[in-house]
């Protein structure tokens, strides 16, 4: 009898896990039938260079197709972070059909990572280093928190809550993103490399990469080292790993839904960014829902998630 009230305890013991783990597996495709509007400065970008998003989309498409040792390094990557290759695939087609044109060949990524060896790069703004600025009172909530993602997470809320497009102590701030507004330094753009990665999300990925990857851990008093990192495609690619593996990760745990089965989904997430936020307000919708009957809204894609979707096929074709 003690046997068997023993095995019935364990039983619903890992019932209760189950269930705290389980999440709705959100199904492939696109929840849209037709393409949601792409923004006008992305149209506008791709007018100005004379080309189509379909011509950009078959140049990156060709780079992946006729590069198997960049093949190689994405299986690999994704093999790292528990990720289905596609994942990575769709962070990169989205980025170069919506953004900039990728090169023609992969080479040319090594040779702009070296070259930014040699530049006088700074994250500041206005004459004030990152590194100064996070050191004011306001960031203090911030000092005792180690891991790289929740350091930078924390000093961007912080950001937004009390200097974004306010004035302290006499000086005026812009009504901009954190990262626009310091990880921009003057030639150098937003964006760079394979993965069109930013400079602060390689900062929140850091520790991540280090642990799973055995990558030195970024500095972001180093701003040359960590524009290398994003141009280089050895190095870069763990980061658009480990970023795909944080938006899938939030959306379990926080809005209880499994994307892992839908690179449209990790794709706008990796376009749109702040993942967290996002799953929090995508619960915080259906518990409303649930309230007043309503089914619960499934996660959407975005234009550039739905074009990963759609080319699907053909991007699964690559492996």
């Amino acid at each position: 009898m003690k046997k068997l009230i023993l095995v019935i305890l364990g039983l619903t013991l890992a019932a209760t896990l189950f269930a705290a783990d389980a999440a709705t597996l959100v199904p492939p495709g696109n929840r849209n039938a037709e393409q949601p509007d792409i923004p006008g400065a992305s149209s506008r970008r791709t007018q100005a260079t004379n080309t189509s998003f379909q011509a950009k989309y078959r140049k990156v498409y060709a780079l992946l197709q006729n590069d198997a040792d960049l093949r190689g390094k994405i299986k690999k990557a994704a093999s790292a972070y528990g990720i289905d290759p596609t994942h990575i695939v769709g962070a990169i087609v989205g980025e170069h059909t919506y953004n900039v044109d990728a090169y023609d060949r992969l080479q040319t990524y090594y040779v702009k990572a070296i070259s930014y060896l040699s530049s006088k790069l700074s994250f500041a703004y206005d004459g004030e280093d990152i590194s100064d600025f996070v050191q004011r009172p306001e960031f203090r909530k911030c000092a005792a928190i180690s891991d790289s993602y929740d350091l930078w997470e924390c000093r961007e809320q912080v950001w937004n809550r009390s200097f974004r497009g306010k004035t302290v102590g006499g000086e005026d701030f812009p009504d901009n993103r954190f990262g626009a507004t310091f990880f921009q330094p003057y030639y150098a753009g937003q964006t760079f490399g394979l993965g069109q990665l930013n400079p602060l999300t390689a900062l929140q990925m850091s520790d991540l990469v280090h642990k799973v990857s055995g990558l030195p851990k970024l500095d972001v008093s180093d701003p040359n080292s960590v524009y290398k990192t994003i141009m280089d495609p050895d190095l870069t690619l763990p980061y658009v790993a480990a970023t795909i593996r944080k938006s899938i990760d939030a959306y379990k745990s926080i809005a209880g839904f499994d994307i892992s089965g839908n690179p449209g989904l990790t794709a706008t997430l990796y376009n749109v960014g702040n993942p967290e936020q996002r799953a929090y307000a995508l619960k915080a919708e259906n518990e409303k829902r649930r309230a007043t009957g309503e089914p619960e809204k499934l996660p959407e894609e975005n234009y550039y998630g739905w074009l990963v979707n759609d080319k699907l096929p053909e991007l699964k074709a690559l492996f």
